[in-house]
């Protein structure tokens, strides 16, 4: 706002008085918010990382756990019992609301993890080292899907903290900042008004005097 657009009149200073306590109201409101978002970002970041270290630990011991039952029981006993599974596993999504910012939430993954009897293969003669590798890489897409969860997450935590930033910046050091120079813009310029005013009515009266 350029100062010779301002009309330095007591309305004119209300007006920008409002402005500025609106705006200050805002901007710590959006600094809450925004320190929320980033203690909610680290919170998951920790949670983010934990679980990469399991998959990576989960993806070795499925890993092994096939490799024992493949070198012990045979490929083709293992293909055949992958190829019984008659259904993919199915993730129900959702959101939460995080500090204003909605993100993605598991509500079910029940199908990925199941009991013996529902994967589609006879029990009696099924060989233990293949339910234990059948079991490790259930685990390991549980992990995965976790996991997603989590990095969307944090890469929706981080959009809204930069939008947020940007707000708070431009608030604080913009707006906010050019409003009171124009406050004090105004209210210098009445006072220079109510000193004109005094000296001339000075004057009249010792011209009448």
């Amino acid at each position: 706002m350029v100062k010779q657009e301002i009309k330095p009149t007591r309305t004119e200073l209300i007006a920008i008085k409002r402005k500025i306590a609106l705006y200050d109201r805002g901007y710590k409101l959006l600094k809450m918010k925004r320190d929320g978002l980033v203690l909610e970002f680290f919170n998951i970041l920790s949670k983010a990382r934990d679980i990469r270290s399991k998959i990576i630990s989960d993806y070795k011991k499925a890993d092994e756990k096939l490799t024992i039952a493949t070198g012990v029981d045979g490929e083709t006993a293992v293909q055949s019992v992958a190829f019984s599974r008659h259904e993919d596993p199915k993730v129900t999504m959702g959101c939460k609301n995080v500090m204003g910012t909605l993100v993605p939430t598991t509500l079910e993954s029940g199908t990925v993890k199941r009991r013996i009897d529902q994967r589609g293969y006879g029990i009696i003669g099924m060989s233990v080292r293949i339910d234990e590798a059948a079991d490790a890489y259930e685990q390991l897409v549980e992990d995965i899907i976790l996991a997603a969860e989590l990095e969307t997450t944090l890469r929706k935590l981080v959009e809204e903290i930069e939008k947020n930033k940007r707000i708070v910046n431009a608030l604080e050091f913009r707006i906010l900042p050019e409003l009171k120079k124009n406050e004090a813009f105004i209210r210098t310029r009445l006072e220079e008004m109510e000193r004109e005013n005094v000296f001339r009515l000075k004057r009249i009266k010792t011209t009448i005097a």
